[in-house]
């Protein structure tokens, strides 16, 4: 029988303002999430991560968030925040063995690893953590807006890195986006909060 590759699947989330929030995301699938500053993009993203309490179910595949220990799931459906943290003193000190070619499909060449964190830039930061989080090999990821600090080719860039990632490591992917071009450009499916749930947009 040929591999099943794991989709993420929510089942009645309510966290924050949000109630009963059901959603799949399928394996090399992309979804946008939208919606206006404080309606609870972030928080879901954050529950679906297992870094916030909540109701309701949430798998990957076959495997139940509530069943595994928490590390092991972060590790499985890796959440790259809106905002990096960087903890030591250079980048290489974060850093499992990147993927190959990935620094330079954002950029970088490998001397980037041996830089000082206090020599980024926001972007190069933003693009650095997205870089760190697969660099883990995770099996699912969600993005809160992964590119908003990034100039428009850097941007495209890392768009189309990730799109072909994506449909080669069949990850199911949660986007959180504002652009509307953005989103038109990268997602499968688009959802925007609306009040307590989720609106499927055209």
């Amino acid at each position: 029988m040929p591999y099943q590759y794991p989709s993420l699947r929510i089942e009645d989330v309510s966290v924050g303002d949000l109630r009963n929030i059901r959603l799949d995301v399928h394996a090399g699938e992309i979804v946008c999430l939208s919606g206006a500053s404080g309606s609870g993009k972030s928080r879901l993203l954050r529950a679906i991560a297992d870094l916030e309490a909540h109701d309701g179910r949430v798998f990957l595949g076959d495997r139940e968030q509530g069943a595994v220990r928490g590390h092991c799931w972060r590790g499985w459906v890796m959440l790259v925040p809106a905002e990096s943290q960087w903890w030591a003193e250079t980048v290489a000190e974060h850093f499992l063995e990147p993927l190959p070619g990935s620094l330079e499909a954002l950029g970088f060449d490998r001397s980037v690893l041996g830089w000082q964190v206090s020599r980024l830039s926001s972007g190069e930061k933003q693009r650095l953590a997205l870089l760190r989080a697969l660099s883990h090999r995770p099996e699912a990821l969600l993005l809160d807006e992964p590119t908003a600090n990034l100039d428009a080719e850097s941007t495209r860039l890392t768009e189309d890195w990730l799109r072909n990632l994506v449909r080669r490591e069949w990850l199911p992917v949660l986007w959180v986006a504002h652009d509307p071009e953005q989103i038109r450009r990268v997602a499968q499916r688009h959802y925007r909060i609306m009040g307590s749930g989720l609106e499927r947009q055209p």
